[in-house]
């Protein structure tokens, strides 16, 4: 009989000072284990270690983290047992080759991001074995380094290996994420609850990126309100005939949600107004492409990243 591999993460590394890594980087830190945070702009690392990470809105929390560093590359020297990409998905592919460099048996890299596939940009350097993907439910935004608003949190949160065999490690850094208060769970249907967020990604983020509205002005505008509905029905048709089950009754569900989400920036219209580039790419050009592969025409979610992009093209 072979022994249960066992795991025990003390320490994470997270590649991304925005909302999303201070988020999980504070409440690893609360918990009790020790943190890297890793961002190429300093002036987003130093009050994380110095001031500490302040959260504010459904949750309140001021945390220091143990270590900064500003490249991926001097993550060896701490030893993580885990390694949290939250930085926007259009940094993958130099984030992937950058681990790659160091990266061993028994480490393991977390896609904790918005988007679709990118936990597969990770596998495709890494391998599948030590790659996993997250769904992060709650809303976020950056009020300045270090400073996050929480405006909503809906736990639990969920995790899944790409590689069976690393079930026994994904059920170690979910439990270390739920003691340290970010309930999350271990699930098998990761790629289901990937694309259900992806909808409400690629029907919320590009809109209000284009019209400069919040989540609730863009629900509440009837004319606006239409190009969402539009959007949520091409993207559930897309869903469907590549054979991910949404579940029954996605469609209003995901319409409640939108109209629920309160006057709340998402990320992709603050990425516009602070001059980044955004992940329409891993959101709506997801749709676009698995479209073509099934044959569904995606003229919604054609225009609304072509229209980013070229937002994108001033920058």
């Amino acid at each position: 009989m072979t022994d249960k591999p066992s795991f025990a993460p003390k320490t994470f590394a997270v590649i991304g000072a925005g909302p999303v890594g201070c988020i999980v980087s504070a409440f690893l830190e609360k918990g009790g284990h020790r943190v890297i945070l890793c961002d190429v702009i300093p002036e987003l690392l130093d009050p994380a270690r110095k001031r500490g990470i302040i959260i504010e809105g459904a949750e309140n929390l001021t945390q220091k983290v143990s270590h900064t560093c500003t490249s991926v590359d001097d993550l060896p020297e701490y030893k993580p047992d885990v390694i949290f990409v939250t930085a926007k998905a259009n940094a993958l592919p130099l984030i992937a080759s950058a681990i790659e460099g160091f990266y061993k048996k028994g480490l393991y890299v977390v896609s904790w991001q918005n988007g679709i596939d990118t936990e597969l940009v990770l596998a495709n350097s890494l391998g599948k074995e030590g790659v996993m993907r997250a769904v992060v439910n709650y809303g976020c935004g950056l009020l300045g380094p270090a400073h996050v608003t929480i405006p909503f949190h809906h736990p639990p949160h969920y995790l899944q290996e790409l590689d069976p065999e690393a079930k026994f490690a994904a059920d170690a850094i979910a439990d270390a994420l739920t003691k340290s208060g970010l309930t999350t769970r271990h699930t098998e249907n990761i790629v289901a609850m990937v694309w259900r967020k992806g909808v409400l990604n690629a029907c919320m983020n590009p809109v209000c990126a284009v019209t400069g509205l919040t989540m609730s002005q863009a629900m509440n505008d009837p004319i606006i309100f239409n190009i969402v509905d539009a959007l949520v029905k091409e993207c559930v048709k897309v869903a469907r005939a590549n054979e991910i089950l949404l579940g029954w009754e996605y469609y209003p569900n995901a319409i409640e949600y939108m109209r629920t989400a309160g006057n709340h920036k998402p990320s992709m219209l603050m990425d516009i107004e602070n001059g980044r580039r955004t992940e329409i790419d891993y959101i709506n050009g997801k749709f676009v492409e698995y479209g073509r592969r099934a044959g569904i025409e995606t003229p919604y979610n054609i225009t609304l990243q072509s229209l980013v992009k070229g937002l994108e093209s001033r920058l």
